[in-house]
């Protein structure tokens, strides 16, 4: 093992240790499985012959997924309806061993819900989207507020998932930043670019390639291009560091000063979906064992390689992150 694979398994080692809160829009993904055999002569698309449903966390959710998945520990602050979605969710949650307490349940808002029918090849056929997307309000983002700011109080590491599903407001935000600031610990975000005034004053933003050349108006192809997309978005959503994930790419980080490049170390593509939870959660993990934050970067593209070889929102276990970077 090299000395970087060396320096890198030791903060992995104190994962167990570590306590990350996440913050943000939480859902529940279905899986609807089935085997295709014929086109339907109603009209022209495949018929699913139904095999069996699966469910997983997903969104906000995911992020505190890997967390755990990783050894550590999440607590998890969301909104859900009072469907049955929602008592799901929180039983899938529970059984991961994720802390529920700041979820908040609102009886206006259904639950997020990804309905995806899928062949038992894994092929995606079609997806339902159930939503109340409208940014909560009133006595409901008051408690998401409160419950960010209680549990903040025994996090090392604050990170916003945001998916443009509603939980994440300017307010909700606003307060999270001051409430990483109060304690001295970072907020990471994983951003949606309409929300990108609301980031002000976090440690660090993770937009992704085309993310980032939304935000920019730009055309991201050499890493140069990156440094100056990260640059530009740092300005825009006036936070302290970006780090863009590029795919193929790897990832780039800019911290105002000076720019790092990632080369990427996925060996096979089978599904990015989830890879940014993924990416972001390893970041944080990282951040709250100690690791300085190249480091943890190293460590969150070591773990985006791993994951976007398995299908759907996958998680990988701190076993296979610490083989991941024994060649590193």
């Amino acid at each position: 093992m090299s000395s970087i694979g060396e320096r890198l398994r030791a903060p992995i080692s104190r994962f167990g240790s570590a306590t990350v809160l996440i913050v943000g829009d939480v859902m529940l993904d279905q899986f609807v499985v089935g085997r295709v055999s014929r086109i339907s002569p109603e009209a022209p698309v495949p018929v699913v012959m139904y095999e069996r449903d699966e469910y997983r966390v997903g969104g906000a959710a995911n992020v505190a997924n890997n967390v755990r998945a990783l050894g550590g520990r999440a607590e998890l602050v969301g909104l859900t309806g009072t469907d049955g979605a929602s008592a799901r969710l929180r039983m899938l949650l529970e059984q991961r061993g994720i802390g529920t307490a700041g979820l908040v349940s609102a009886a206006d808002r259904r639950t997020t819900t990804k309905l995806r029918v899928v062949t038992d090849r894994n092929q995606q056929v079609a997806r339902i989207d159930y939503e109340t997307d409208q940014e909560v309000q009133g006595a409901s983002e008051q408690a998401v507020t409160i419950q960010a700011e209680m549990l903040a109080q025994r996090s090392q590491v604050i990170v916003v998932s945001d998916y443009l599903k509603g939980a994440v407001t300017a307010t909700l935000m606003a307060r999270v930043v001051a409430a990483g600031r109060a304690r001295g610990i970072p907020v990471l975000v994983d951003p949606k670019i309409p929300h990108i005034d609301y980031y002000a004053g976090a440690a660090l933003v993770t937009p992704n390639h085309y993310e980032a050349e939304i935000a920019t108006h730009m055309r991201i192809r050499t890493h140069e291009d990156a440094v100056r997309a990260a640059e530009l978005f740092r300005q825009r959503a006036r936070c302290e560091r970006v780090l863009i994930t590029r795919g193929e790419h790897g990832m780039c980080l800019f911290d105002g000063a000076e720019a790092t490049h990632f080369p990427a170390v996925a060996r096979e593509v089978s599904d990015v979906t989830g890879a940014g939870d993924t990416v972001i959660a390893t970041l944080a993990l990282g951040l709250a064992a100690g690791a300085g934050l190249n480091d943890a970067c190293n460590l969150a593209n070591h773990a985006a390689g791993v994951v976007v070889a398995k299908f759907g929102p996958a998680t990988l276990s701190q076993q296979e992150l610490a083989l991941a970077v024994d060649g590193a």
